[in-house]
């Protein structure tokens, strides 16, 4: 981490920028450059690619020298695929291999993730074409959910649009949850079928999940994953009618208005500047008045619905860490307490005033900040004090890892 720090300092003070390709890494070069503040302006983006044509063609690296340096040489090395599926609907409560019956029913439920599914499918054909007979397994988002009661996943709508539709809370980020929970007992030193967690997943899409004796009870994302606290670009939770009250005064249809909650809305559209905290703070540090306006706005807006909660907070970071918050104090009530918190994912990981603005709401858990260990972003640590009755823990996912372990277990 220090080594990304040094070298996004180097490229801003030379004015250079940064573009990778990867392959084995899968990302991890690109997403630990982007975790550094500031390196929002000097990184142009990232190509990951495992295929050795595509390198040459995407890439132009030299063919000679991947066969001299690569860590694979040629397909036939690989002994099973791995592929992160975002919605199995109530068809899979865990991962398994592919065949045509899952594929079949990973396109039944493609009007659940319209965005998402589509293209899993076209990346497991492509799999499936360039290396017939190797076996291709399918990791579902949903699926660490489904352990969810009906209490849990049902909404006030008439019963009958569960039954024809499947219309129901599903929840996501499961194999960030589950590796996280599982890693945070662990850490802890609690025994997992015997423990209360709650894990905070907040990257540019955000989801709470509370788990109960190493199983989901709760989570906030729903049907899809527009639900639950307020992300990146989408709005999160809102009050259903503002839909239609926005289509009649704009005269916008259905499809615009989803995707203005999808894509222009949440800290992106709440500040009218970016999702990015990084550059949010920078904007008000330099004086951005439209940004001052904006954030007072913010503040204001949440005001009506808060009280006077709301008049503590400062800005984009305050709202968003009081929404967790909401979050987090359900799920406690839910599971009557809670063992361990942990935060994970970029901003969970790496925004400190975020952590410490969810933690400042939580001291009716008896949550004591450690001010020196708040300081770190990005490692596995414990952020409280030794006197805090209930930790909080940063963890980093991995969730390649852990659909390289369900890969695995289920090939062997």
């Amino acid at each position: 981490m220090n080594d990304a720090r040094q070298l996004v300092s180097l490229c801003t003070e030379n004015h250079l920028t940064i573009s990778s390709c990867e392959s084995l890494t899968a990302g991890l070069f690109t997403s630990t450059i982007a975790s550094i503040p500031g390196a929002s302006a000097i990184l142009k983006g990232g190509l990951v690619t495992y295929f050795t044509p595509m390198k040459s063609v995407l890439a132009h690296v030299d063919v000679d020298l991947i066969q001299k340096y690569g860590v694979i040489s040629d397909l036939k090395e690989i002994d099973a695929i791995g592929h992160r599926v975002v919605h199995g609907g109530e068809k899979f409560a865990s991962s398994v291999v592919i065949n045509d019956e899952v594929m079949a029913a990973i396109e039944e439920c493609n009007p659940l993730a319209p965005l998402h599914n589509p293209a899993n499918l076209i990346g497991i054909r492509a799999c499936q074409a360039i290396m017939p007979g190797v076996p291709n397994v399918a990791v579902f988002d949903t699926a660490f959910h489904q352990t969810m009661e009906p209490t849990a996943f049902m909404y006030g709508l008439p019963y009958r649009y569960y039954e024809e539709y499947k219309v129901r809370r599903y929840g996501f980020h499961g194999t960030s949850h589950s590796f996280v929970s599982k890693r945070l007992a662990e850490l802890a030193g609690l025994q997992l079928e015997n423990s209360k967690l709650i894990v905070c997943h907040i990257g540019n899409g955000g989801s709470v999940t509370a788990v109960q004796n190493g199983k989901s009870v709760d989570t906030s994302m729903g049907l899809t994953p527009l639900e639950g606290i307020i992300m990146g670009t989408r709005s999160g939770s809102i009050d259903p009618a503002i839909i239609e009250f926005i289509a009649h005064k704009e005269n916008k249809s259905i499809d615009e208005i989803m995707t203005i909650l999808n894509k222009k809305s949440g800290l992106a559209g709440m500040s009218g500047l970016t999702s990015d905290f990084r550059d949010l703070r920078a904007g008000k540090k330099e004086g951005n008045k439209q940004a001052e306006v904006t954030m007072d706005a913010f503040i204001y807006s949440i005001a009506k619905y808060v009280g006077a909660y709301a008049a503590a907070m400062n800005g984009v970071d305050a709202v968003f860490a009081y929404r967790v918050a909401k979050y987090v104090g359900s799920y406690v009530a839910a599971m009557n307490g809670v063992d361990v918190i942990a935060f994970t994912a970029g901003i969970g990981e790496n925004a400190i005033e975020v952590r410490k603005g969810v933690m400042s709401y939580l001291g009716y858990l008896g949550v004591e900040a450690d001010e020196e260990k708040c300081q770190i972003t990005g490692e596995e640590v414990c952020v409280t004090t030794p006197s805090s009755k209930v930790k909080v823990f940063i963890i980093p996912t991995n969730e390649e890892l852990a659909i390289a372990r369900e890969t695995k277990a289920l090939v062997e």
